[in-house]
């Protein structure tokens, strides 16, 4: 009475071909995954990394260059600390530059100015922390470039120069640039294009990029009122970073493009296999069995093929995608995604073969046996 069941033992070549399909979906699922996860690492991992929750930004400023066109007073940080809701404030600047060590390796990095030894300066993994002026703590994935302990990093054009005391563990980039923090007065001379010996400007040391905040249920509108501020959660400002917006949409476009193919994929061919058993179905109907037996033996049918597929599928984008991690290539594989997407690639799937099998309900047995001939 399973015919569904008996035909995926005997139509093997004709299911092993529709696996196949399925298979490779599940593949590009997984590569889409690691790399969209990997470009989002590699976009703004160090912003992720930060003890922040939200960033008090210029007033109007454009929310998607905030981090390159913002100017806030230093004053802002002090009043923020008073704004319901925020249990510590600090001033943050960003900056991308070029730089070269002493030893000759070219650096292009996004240098974060804090204040050392407060809340938003980072703990070093390797060396010492940030201390004071001419010091920098570099991401920990500059140290496979040839960096180390003890090397003076150089900036272009303006020649300062700075000793890199210590590295930060993994991964930490911006906008795909790798993180050097500096304190905050280093931070302000170099992004007042300030050269070593000269005497800077009063203005250079009252401005910042941001106001870096910290608590719970804070109230960024009333705090954007009183101070005159664009304020963005943590979350909201990582479309400030580089490209990040750009990069993200297109690959979210694409992945819900892949979906939907495998939907139409799997409903197409479940409606070609349910006409070529039309007969079969009118005789199942013929001798008694139910719309509801018939639909619920397709559908497990597909569920089979689909599940065993997208297992197959993902197993060896798993095995592809560990490759891929240990190359330079932004990918990074985290189980969430995984997971998500190879379960959306079952229920899209299982849509489509559902909307293709309802025309099982519609067999008429003497019609489909030839009956009106």
């Amino acid at each position: 009475m399973f015919l569904a069941w008996r035909e995926l033992t005997f139509a093997r070549g004709r299911f092993a071909l529709m696996g196949s399909v399925v298979a490779l979906i599940g593949v590009l699922m997984v590569l889409l995954s690691g790399l969209s996860v990997g470009l989002v690492n590699d976009g703004v991992s160090g912003l992720k990394r930060m003890p922040v929750d939200a960033f008090a930004f210029e007033e109007d400023v454009d929310h998607s260059a905030a981090f390159a066109r913002s100017a806030v007073d230093v004053t802002a940080v002090d009043e923020w600390a008073t704004v319901d809701g925020v249990k510590d404030a600090a001033p943050f600047g960003n900056v991308l530059v070029n730089t070269r060590t002493d030893s000759g390796v070219d650096l292009d990095l996004a240098l974060f100015g804090v204040q050392p030894g407060t809340w938003i300066a980072p703990s070093s993994a390797t060396g010492e922390d940030l201390a004071g002026p001419g010091e920098v703590v570099l991401a920990g994935d500059v140290r496979d470039m040839g960096v180390d302990v003890g090397d003076v990093v150089v900036i272009d054009q303006i020649g300062t120069e700075l000793t890199v005391v210590g590295f930060l563990d993994g991964q930490h980039t911006f906008g795909h640039v790798d993180i050097g923090y500096v304190d905050l007065p280093t931070w302000q001379e170099v992004h007042g294009g300030v050269r070593p010996g000269e005497e800077a400007p009063a203005w250079v040391y009252e401005q910042v990029t941001a106001v870096a905040l910290r608590g719970d249920g804070i109230d960024l509108a009333a705090g954007d009122a009183a101070i005159g501020t664009t304020s963005m959660t943590l979350d909201e400002s990582f479309g400030a970073s580089p490209g990040y917006t750009a990069e993200t949409a297109t690959l979210q476009l694409i992945q819900v493009f892949l979906y939907a193919i495998s939907a139409l994929v799997v409903g197409a061919f479940f409606l070609v296999v349910t006409i070529q058993r039309k007969h079969e179905l009118a005789v199942l109907r013929a001798m008694g069995a139910s719309s509801r037996f018939l639909l619920r033996d397709s559908l497990t049918q597909s569920a089979i093929l689909l599940v065993t597929s997208t297992a197959i599928g993902v197993g060896i984008g798993l095995l592809l995608g560990s490759g891929l991690s240990a190359t330079e290539m932004p990918f990074a594989l985290e189980a969430a995604p995984v997971a998500g997407a190879a379960v959306l690639l079952v229920v899209l799937g299982m849509i489509g073969a559902a909307v293709a099998v309802t025309r099982i309900t519609r067999v008429d047995p003497l019609t489909a046996l030839g009956g009106n001939r």
